[in-house]
């Protein structure tokens, strides 16, 4: 488990805004020590939960052309048909995850391949549930070629409390499944847009693991 970058010069800053608050509650109000303990208790409490949200587990991705891995962490919360109007342009196998505050926020690759199309897009930030968060909020679309020729399209939602959007990705670039690519910051959602023979492997309100849990097969 390492801290992720995006969030190493936050946490730095907020540390030292932690220790000014403490020594300046020692220096104005001197001889309250039961204030001062829950003040340091307050903002040690508040400094785990950021430090929690950067997280990066280090693991071994199972890598399998056949399988689509779940490209977050979080609660499946969309599993229909839909028509993706952007690039595919015809009806596909629609997943998508909802990421809470308390999950990991790194974005992992579903399938290995090499990206045919990346946009970044401005827009909302309605809640990430809501019906219209995929096409009015602010989103980055992803599209990696796998070499058997199947395209894979995907999306990153900002929510209502993530703005803060990071994809790494660029046109033309080689990524294998499971490589990083992008990371959102508080709370969000991903969209996967699969072909109709694929077979989705999970259920509604199903937990994923971002890099480990299968999605869908081939």
């Amino acid at each position: 488990m390492t801290i992720h970058k995006e969030g190493r010069t936050l946490l730095f800053v907020l540390l030292i805004i932690l220790v000014g608050i403490i020594w300046g509650f020692d220096y104005f109000f001197p001889g309250q020590p039961v204030i001062r303990n829950i003040v340091i208790g307050v903002g040690v409490v508040f400094y785990l939960i950021i430090l929690q949200f950067f997280r990066n587990p280090i693991f071994t991705v199972q890598k399998n052309s056949k399988q689509v891995i779940a490209p977050a962490d979080g609660k499946v919360v969309v599993i229909e048909e839909a028509e993706e109007t952007e690039y595919l342009k015809r009806k596909c196998k629609q997943v998508s995850i909802f990421m809470s505050p308390i999950n990991v926020h790194v974005n992992r690759m579903p399938v290995g391949g090499t990206v045919s199309y990346y946009r970044y897009h401005p827009g909302k930030y309605l809640v990430a549930w809501h019906p219209k968060s995929s096409t009015e909020n602010e989103r980055t679309t992803v599209v990696a070629k796998m070499d058997n020729g199947v395209e894979i399209l995907f999306r990153q939602i900002a929510g209502a409390l993530a703005r803060r959007i990071k994809c790494y990705v660029a046109e033309g670039q080689k990524l294998e499944q499971g490589d990083e690519f992008g990371f959102i910051k508080f709370g969000s959602r991903v969209d996967i847009f699969l072909p109709l023979d694929a077979r989705i492997t999970v259920n509604l309100n199903e937990k994923t693991t971002g890099g480990k849990t299968i999605i869908a097969e081939f």
